[in-house]
């Protein structure tokens, strides 16, 4: 038996000892370096992009990666280069990594504008670009965002990479719509303006004059109440109402300018008061008529009529 083993140990380091052994390292005439076999490409771009998508294929993302990044390395200027940066993109997504996915993509446009990809890697960014507007939380750590809200820079890109692209005016109007939910009104309003005056045809150019007008509103309702902020908003709204008055977003302008007047009617009756107690009785009174006859419909309205009662009825003592 033991006779067996050690013939069985012998035969094998035979077998092992005629195998080819290739070294970590050779030699290479052509650059002159040593290299480890195998992080070297394929002999042919194509080969190589063939091999680097048969993991890609099967999920192997790593891997895919490791070889789409080998092949954009030794041979930048094939045709095959820009479909390579295209799958790199891919692959970033599928793993979830949705900003180095984007940042994969605009590699495409910076670096290989006329490929045929162009057009769905901006379709691409834009649903990325959404995601991140709706609240995507990012997957993968080690990258830090740029920006509070990645969407604010994407939807730019994708605005710049296609300016009178079919995403232009949309991409234009969330990037606003982003912005205002961050409470960066003059920015938000700015980012409106322009799909009014790039896109006036757009489906997208009348809910803009909204938004602008709204973004008006939300100045006005800061921490001091801001009557010119407020009178602009209005006057936009109602200008809205009547370019648009079959629009849904009417009823919204609608509800705005009665809002503003409230606000307005609130802001006169507390000058109004300002004065009284100052005894300007003359004053105020300006202030209480002015709520009675602009703004009747407010319910500050009957509480100006009540001061004026109050106010006579100290007067015939």
């Amino acid at each position: 038996m033991r006779r067996i083993i050690l013939s069985l140990l012998f035969i094998s380091f035979l077998f092992i000892s005629i195998q080819p052994a290739y070294p970590y390292w050779i030699w290479t005439p052509k650059s002159g370096k040593w290299v480890n076999p195998k992080n070297m490409p394929k002999d042919d771009p194509k080969e190589q992009f063939a091999y680097a998508k048969s993991f890609f294929d099967i999920n192997k993302y790593e891997e895919a990666k490791r070889e789409f990044r080998k092949l954009l390395k030794a041979y930048p200027k094939s045709a095959e280069a820009a479909e390579s940066q295209y799958y790199l993109g891919l692959t970033e997504e599928a793993q979830g990594k949705l900003y180095e996915a984007y940042q994969a993509y605009q590699m495409v446009v910076d670096k290989y504008p006329f490929s045929e990809r162009i057009q769905e890697v901006i379709e691409r960014e834009y649903k990325i670009a959404e995601k991140f507007m709706a609240g995507e939380k990012r997957k993968a750590m080690g990258l830090t965002l740029p920006v509070e809200n990645p969407a604010i820079e994407i939807f730019g890109k994708v605005v710049e990479n296609s300016t009178y692209g079919p995403l232009a005016p949309r991409a234009q109007y969330k990037l606003g719509l982003v912005l205002k939910g961050l409470s960066r009104y003059y920015e938000a309003e700015e980012a409106f303006n322009k799909v009014v005056s790039r896109y006036p045809d757009s489906e997208w150019a009348s809910a803009a004059k909204f938004q602008i007008a709204s973004c008006r509103a939300s100045l006005s309702k800061g921490s001091a109440y801001d009557q010119g902020a407020a009178q602009e908003a209005k006057e936009q709204f109602e200008q809205f109402v009547r370019e648009h008055p079959d629009a849904v977003l009417s009823l919204d302008a609608e509800r705005n300018i009665s809002g503003i007047r409230e606000k307005e009617a609130e802001a006169s009756y507390n000058i109004g008061r300002f004065y009284e107690k100052q005894k300007e009785f003359n004053s105020a009174r300006i202030y209480y008529n002015d709520i009675i006859d602009n703004y009747a419909d407010s319910p500050w309205a009957a509480q100006a009529v009540a001061r004026l009662q109050v106010m006579e009825h100290a007067n015939e003592k």
